[in-house]
């Protein structure tokens, strides 16, 4: 009879311990399946923020490439070492007062019919009245293929033009004279000049510019009396190049300060 009771206890004690195994062993498995989800979870957040991150990048990326700017500076030191024995020849550095021009940043149409931003250096009493006059182009849409300083070039007038880069401040004299040219002010600014070229009874300037001394032509770029872009300067006192009887300078603005 003892003996019964011994084994009676033995095989509760053995079926208390299984219990006990198959709850304890339920109580891993759902931990385990917590664990699971939580590091799942952890992914599809992570996952989220980096989509989330591109997202954002690519919002930033579209505003800075939608970023209309028409804003005039003083001279940037980095822009200043750039312009120093280019378009301020070293010999005539003491000649020039920095603080007397000023650098823009302006938005342009360009050819590809995209806006894009470039840099151009004028004399510090015409620079509002040019960002006013590009503001202006630049609602109109109308067409520009670049806005670079002249430095890029070397400050060779002939390499820009060749590659039909709008310009202003470039210290230098007329061609085949001594008398500074009004780039040198910088009251004087040459647009797409490849396709505007600078045309007398000897010489055409760009060189590579022959084909457009047809004003006729239906050219993307082409300054025409009474477009857009003629109307932006001729309206704020610029005269036009293209007005002079004894030569042309298609590309030419100019205003006397």
């Amino acid at each position: 009879m003892i003996f019964i009771k011994k084994n009676y206890i033995v095989i509760i004690l053995i079926t208390i311990l299984i219990f006990i195994s198959i709850f304890l062993g339920y109580h891993i498995i759902l931990e385990n399946e917590n664990i699971e989800k939580n590091i799942k979870i952890n992914e599809v957040k992570e996952e989220n923020k980096m989509l989330l991150s591109i997202e954002q990048t690519e919002e930033i990326s579209n505003n800075v490439k939608d970023e209309v700017v028409f804003s005039s500076f003083e001279i940037p030191d980095n822009i200043l070492d750039k312009m120093i024995g280019n378009s301020i020849p070293k010999e005539n550095a003491k000649d020039i007062k920095i603080d007397s021009l000023s650098y823009l940043k302006i938005t342009y149409w360009g050819f590809d019919e995209k806006s894009h931003i470039g840099e151009m250096v004028v004399n510090r009493k015409v620079a509002q009245e040019v960002l006013d006059i590009f503001e202006e182009i630049y609602e109109s849409k109308y067409p520009i293929e670049k806005i670079r300083l002249i430095d890029e070039y070397g400050a060779n007038d002939e390499k820009s033009m060749q590659d039909n880069n709008t310009s202003a401040f470039c210290y230098r004299v007329v061609k085949n004279s001594k008398k500074l040219s009004n780039h040198s002010l910088g009251t004087a600014i040459d647009v797409n000049p490849l396709y505007n070229p600078y045309v007398d009874e000897k010489q055409i300037q760009p060189a590579n510019a022959g084909i457009y001394v047809n004003r006729n032509a239906n050219v993307k770029g082409i300054i025409k009396k009474g477009d857009a872009l003629y109307n932006a300067f001729i309206k704020r006192g610029w005269k036009w190049g293209g007005n002079w009887k004894t030569k042309k300078d298609y590309q030419h603005f100019e205003k006397e300060i």
